[in-house]
């Protein structure tokens, strides 16, 4: 007899040759050739259930640029393997045509010339148009939202997250879980969720005082759709208090919790889930070890890490589905379950090209009515760049840099840390710069910009912290987001090493001297997770700086040297 996870493997060929897992037609579209919204929404109805995948929206409701990772490494068991896969290599692997829209999509090469070919991505309009239109298909489709979705913007932090949740509350999705939702505080984020109308799921948030599940918060919710018993369990993002400022949220603490989510899943098959989701903020890395961990999960819903994956992942007998981020995929699962088990599937990255996909006037006219108050500085031009700006990959992007550049020119530093953080759109050489771009990567509740003094020694100890947590062979011990970025400073990391042993050489850009341990620096960064840290916020630190060149042009950096992959 057939085993289930091969009757999955064989599913997952058949529906790679008929192009239901990955792309459509839309990938093997040339440059040149004009796409439509139905090549991009076209898909063969399969099974009995629909899921449709969101994640790590940051509040990117318009339209924007977002090129994907040049570098995005992976250690131990990891390496080599997707999402551990960019560029070239990618394209190879998924048998992606150079110049195709899914080139432009998937991968970082050609990005500036090809992005003028296809235009921006994203926005909560065109998101909405597609979501609709499955719905149109299919009526009772889920909607699951991964988190990261109430941060990342102008308007977000001046409403406090609320114009993000009016655009999603019209969105109707049925559940979500959360990650940098809780860096608006504890009581802005119980406000809120009081309010939703749909789940808000998390299996891993629990009571800090009394060590029991947080109220507020459940651990799964019930689904019935197309005779099938679903049940969908929450996995909020596990590190929340390492990578973010725990005193915003102190009533709450998070972990992996694998142990529980076994209990749970087994729970839900006892009542008869006949299907079971996990919606998950881990990181794609921490979602492979746990679906090799927990048994009993169909399907992992895979956030936090900003992966786009044109197909699932299977690990044993779960899929693992990653959806990129600021709006710039969707994901559309159709699965055939029956007598309690998944029998097939059909799955289709669908990506949102907003040139393409017509804006759904009801979303839209939410999204002006709440940024109009702040329009006009939304759009005050601070200046242009020369340079392709983005933020996406574990070491500087071009975006990082000129942060570290105006940390060190604005706050007289020699040294600057930036924060190894994901989100933030892309900006095209050429286009102007405006206060809402600035905002897109560095909005956040704790944004100081504080100057103080560091000795050589404890600069190595921070930067060998970080890379542990990017770099840890095992994923349950990477608890943060990229390398932190660096300015005036230059170092060489050999990502095999362990802890204490990986960052050497480190180095004064300014005058080619070698850090020397017992010397104080004076170093400027942002984002510190210590309560009371003082400064200017890191928005006007960056808009002064950008305001001073008037143009900018970023410099090549080659000043961290990576060794080991």
């Amino acid at each position: 007899m057939i085993s289930r996870r091969d009757f999955l493997q064989t599913s997952m060929a058949a529906s790679a040759i008929v192009g239901a897992s990955g792309f459509g037609n839309w990938a093997r579209l040339a440059a040149q050739q004009s796409l439509t919204q139905d090549q991009l929404l076209q898909f063969d109805t399969f099974g009995n259930v629909s899921l449709i995948h969101m994640c790590d929206l940051h509040a990117q409701l318009k339209p924007i640029y977002f090129r994907e990772p040049e570098v995005n490494i992976g250690v131990g068991d990891n390496r080599g393997v997707v999402p551990h896969i960019t560029g070239a290599d990618f394209r190879a692997l998924y048998g992606i045509e150079d110049g195709s829209p899914s080139h432009y999509a998937l991968t970082y090469n050609d990005f500036s010339a090809l992005a003028k070919a296809y235009g921006k991505v994203g926005g909560l309009d065109r998101v909405a148009t597609v979501v609709k239109a499955i719905r149109a298909d299919r009526p009772d489709a889920l909607l699951l939202d991964a988190g990261d979705t109430w941060h990342g913007s102008y308007g977000c932090y001046h409403t406090q997250g609320q114009d993000v949740v009016n655009a999603m509350n019209l969105l109707k999705p049925d559940a979500m879980t959360f990650h940098w939702e809780f860096t608006l505080g504890s009581d802005r984020v119980r406000e809120i969720v009081d309010g939703l109308p749909f789940a808000a799921l998390g299996q891993n948030i629990f009571d800090a005082e009394w060590d029991e599940p947080a109220e507020g918060f459940e651990p799964y919710t019930w689904f019935e759709r197309g005779g099938a018993k679903i049940a969908v369990i929450g996995q909020a993002f596990p590190y929340m208090p390492i990578a973010n400022p725990g005193w915003m949220f102190p009533e709450y603490t998070f972990g992996i919790r694998d142990e529980r989510m076994q209990e749970l899943v087994d729970e839900v098959r006892s009542a008869g889930a006949d299907l079971v989701v996990c919606l998950s903020h881990n990181g794609f890395d921490v979602d492979r070890k746990m679906a090799g961990v927990v048994s009993g999960i169909d399907i992992i819903l895979s956030g936090h890490t900003h992966d786009a994956l044109p197909e699932p992942l299977l690990v044993g007998e779960t899929l693992i589905i990653a959806s990129g981020s600021n709006g710039k995929f969707i994901s559309r699962i159709d699965l055939d379950v029956q007598g309690g088990r998944m029998m097939g599937f059909r799955h289709k990255l669908i990506p949102i090209f907003s040139d393409v996909i017509e804006p759904d006037a009801e979303m839209a006219a939410q999204i002006a009515e709440d940024r109009a108050p702040y329009e006009a500085d939304l759009r005050e031009v601070i200046g242009t760049t020369d340079s392709l700006l983005y933020r996406r990959g574990n070491f500087n992007g071009t975006w990082d840099d000129l942060i570290c550049d105006a940390l060190l020119s604005q706050r007289d530093a020699e040294i600057a840390l930036s924060p190894g953080v994901r989100w933030g759109p892309s900006l095209l050489p050429g286009q102007e710069i405006t206060r809402e771009d600035i905002w897109n990567v560095t909005s956040m509740s704790y944004p100081e910009a504080y100057r103080t003094e560091m000795t050589g020694e404890f600069l190595k100890i921070v930067l060998e912290d970080v890379a542990d947590n990017l770099f840890n062979p095992d994923p349950y011990y990477q608890q943060g987001g990229d390398m932190v970025r660096t300015g005036g400073l230059g170092y060489r990391i050999d990502v095999t090493k362990p802890q204490g042993e990986r960052i050497n050489d480190l180095t004064l850009l300014a005058t080619g001297e070698a850090i020397d341990p017992a010397r104080s620096y004076v170093v400027a960064g942002w984002a510190s997770v210590n309560e009371g840290t003082e400064g200017p916020p890191i928005w006007d630190v960056v808009e002064a700086h950008i305001r001073a060149l008037g143009t900018v042009t970023v410099a090549p950096n080659t000043s961290v040297i990576v060794e080991g992959v």
